[in-house]
């Protein structure tokens, strides 16, 4: 294999982080890259999630970024780091074709470098390339970054759910002895709600969903639940009734909130400024269930990033309801239940497929 010209102004070598999911593609890239003796390959990653904790550990000068990969797709990762602590990224995919929409988006969130791939025989295409691809590597080792930021818009403030809704009040008159299961879930979620709902009788009490996932997602996947589930699955609607053997999914881009009135509950579907950077905000739902349900309600954190509705879950317990976390095992990112944990709000965590179990053991031993 010819190898690329060495950078005689770098004294160092460039530690360059790959990642990618395809096995094959990994091994390639680092038998190309640790070809040029400019170049060091300090790590691999099949996605961005393991790549995350690598960064952590320890700084790479480059990545080398696809843009298809499970858990989370190459350009969250690339908005997520350029947002955060910039680092050079060439970007390295089938779908970063000239002129293709991902091509705009991967250059606007501040990538250096684009090398189009072909969806067959990457291996042959990268090794061909050999010399391209280590000239991608130094030109973004030189590169100057800057911080998202500054190249769309500052990241808005994290607000919490008091811009939806006060905080709830010690002492709630709760009028109803309905029961709502009120549950919430992001990264690897869609998933665990399949499982989850799946397992559910007809008789389960009304249950409300907030699935971080983008506009117009919703809806399909409402409506794939509905075909698969005994308990009828749909995306809310603003005034939907919350009924038994039915579960509501908040629309994406929007919260949704529990309401009641006399003995109905039902929710409320609105616009809103971003809650823990989303919308809909498991926080805005939880802090709702608490004030309109308390001991009424059952609450479940599932698999997701970061800490969005950890606080409400807090709230809820301390309204009198009983709260339930996936544990760290059957969870794709153990980020939410782990910081409801940590907050005091759970009382008890549970694997996957014990979730549905308990929460019907819940419902009958006080209905």
């Amino acid at each position: 294999m010819t190898r690329c010209l060495p950078e005689v102004e770098m004294s160092d070598s460039i530690r360059v982080l790959i990642v990618d999911d395809s096995a094959v593609v990994r091994l390639a890239l680092t038998e190309i890259l640790s070809a040029d003796p400019a170049i060091e390959v300090m790590a691999t990653a099949p996605d961005p999630l393991i790549a995350a904790s690598k960064i952590d550990k320890e700084r790479p000068d480059v990545i080398t970024l696809d843009v298809e990969m499970p858990r989370m797709d190459g350009l969250s990762f690339l908005k997520q780091i350029m947002a955060k602590e910039p680092i050079p990224v060439v970007m390295c995919s089938s779908l970063t074709e000239k002129g293709a929409e991902v091509t705009m988006k991967a250059l606007q969130y501040g990538a250096v470098e684009i090398i189009n791939k072909p969806r067959m025989g990457a291996r042959q295409f990268l090794e061909d390339s050999h010399v391209l691809i280590c000239d991608a590597v130094k030109a973004a080792a030189k590169a100057r970054v800057r911080r998202l930021s500054t190249l769309i818009n500052e990241p808005a403030p994290k607000l919490t759910a008091d811009v939806m809704l006060s905080q709830p009040r010690p002492t709630e008159n709760f009028e109803t002895t309905a029961k709502v299961i009120a549950l919430g879930a992001s990264t690897g979620g869609t998933e665990a709600l399949r499982i989850f709902l799946q397992e559910l009788p007809y008789d389960a009490p009304g249950i409300v969903i907030v699935q971080h996932m983008p506009q117009h997602f919703t809806s399909a996947f409402a409506r794939r639940l509905n075909d698969i589930c005994r308990v009828e699955v749909k995306e809310a609607t603003d005034g939907d009734t919350v009924l038994p053997g039915r579960a509501l999914i908040a629309p994406g881009t929007l919260h949704m909130m529990l309401k009641r009135s006399g003995t109905r509950y039902y929710v409320q579907v609105k616009d809103g400024p971003l809650v823990c950077r989303h919308r809909p905000s498991v926080d805005v739902l939880f802090r709702s269930v608490a004030r309109y349900a308390g001991m009424n309600a059952t609450g479940i954190i599932m698999t997701g990033m970061g800490d969005d509705g950890a606080r409400g879950m807090q709230e809820m317990k301390k309204a009198g309801a009983v709260n339930i976390a996936q544990d760290e095992e059957s969870c794709v990112v153990f980020g939410m239940p782990h910081e409801a944990i940590k907050l005091g709000g759970v009382q008890k965590v549970l694997p996957l497929d014990k979730l549905a179990q308990e929460a019907m053991r819940l419902y009958r031993s006080t209905a």
